[in-house]
């Protein structure tokens, strides 16, 4: 059976990455994926699996062609806050899909936010047409009920992604925090200027090395390289594409300071205290759900001490998810193989 898949896949994004590479090893067997990936040969080399550029109709169409079903995987696809293109891109794959008698899973989605009406009407209207809608957020559930549109709850797959073991350089001596930044236009100049303040002092206090981890490359890069530029003595850039090391990371450092979702995610999935600067709704729920400590990036005091207390009260006290915990997440986690294996059986 051959299945396309379809995300933000291709563009660099360690999560959208993860979220692919989760999705890869839920797959059932017997089922042979096509990825529409922006950099189809990068995709190819790093999963081993079929893949075409996702910009070229053509070949969009020939893989819809030969294609049985078409799963819509992971992350927030259907939001018009970044951009109203990807509405319109993932609704008009889902929409072209249905109409060439592909069975269609939007899978472990989060939906919204949809500011405008016409978003809401195409996103309601296309995933009314899938054979399972899966979501997993509160949020998004709560949307779908609104629209009357069966789904199942579950949470993001990356819960499940299997680490991989990562090789520190060696001038990365212990401890170790894990800090990943991304940019944001509310993360000014003046922000930037005060996190590394506040970094230095904590590194003081602790004696910490600071892993700076970029996610979105190069997006990320250039903020990760200007905090280390201002502190070369304790601080390392480590750039990884596999997302597989990328949360394996997290088992190798004993506290983390994330802005990125699959950041904080991928912290907590491993055992490690997170503590999390919130661009997103997404970031805030995920944060209140792992029971974590954070602040809204617009909340970021001018000066930086209050927050070297915060994150010196959590480094000393603070604890990561438990055994128990973690487990429940993965449990929950397990839904989306699930999800998957109707599909197929269908």
């Amino acid at each position: 059976m051959k299945v396309v898949l379809c995300g933000y896949y291709g563009f660099g994004n360690g999560g959208d990455e993860a979220l692919l590479a989760s999705l890869l090893q839920l797959l059932p067997a017997g089922v042979e994926p096509i990825v529409l990936s922006g950099n189809p040969t990068q995709t190819k080399k790093a999963y081993g699996v079929a893949a075409v550029n996702r910009w070229h109709a053509l070949a969009v169409f020939g893989a819809l062609q030969q294609s049985q079903a078409l799963i819509l995987g992971g992350g927030s696809l259907f939001q018009d806050v970044t951009s109203w293109r990807t509405v319109i891109y993932y609704g008009g794959l889902l929409g072209w899909a249905q109409q060439l008698g592909l069975e269609t899973i939007a899978w472990a989605q989060g939906v919204g936010p949809l500011r405008s009406g016409w978003a809401r009407f195409w996103v309601e209207r296309v995933l009314r047409g899938c054979a399972q809608v899966s979501v997993r957020d509160r949020q998004s559930a709560e949307l779908l009920t609104r629209w009357q549109i069966p789904y199942t709850q579950t949470v993001d797959p990356v819960w499940s992604l299997q680490a991989k073991p990562v090789v520190l350089p060696s001038q990365v001596p212990m401890p170790r925090v894990a800090v990943v930044l991304r940019p944001h236009r509310l993360l000014t100049a003046e922000r930037i200027t005060m996190l590394i303040e506040a970094l230095r002092q904590f590194q003081q206090a602790t004696e910490v090395h600071l892993l700076l981890v970029p996610f979105h490359l190069p997006e990320d890069v250039l903020l990760a390289e200007t905090i280390q530029a201002a502190l070369p003595q304790v601080s390392q850039v480590l750039t990884l594409r596999d997302p597989r090391q990328l949360k394996g990371v997290f088992r190798q450092v004993e506290w983390t300071l994330a802005m990125r979702f699959h950041g904080v995610l991928m912290a907590a999935s491993e055992g490690c205290p997170v503590w999390g600067i919130s661009y997103d709704p997404k970031v805030t729920q995920l944060l209140q759900e792992i029971n974590a400590p954070g602040l809204e990036l617009q909340d970021l005091p001018e000066q930086p001490t209050t927050l070297v207390q915060a994150w010196l009260e959590h480094y000393a006290n603070g604890e990561g998810l438990n055994q128990t915990q973690r487990a429940w997440w993965l449990d929950r986690s397990a839904i989306n193989g699930q999800v998957l294996k109707e599909l197929i059986h269908d």
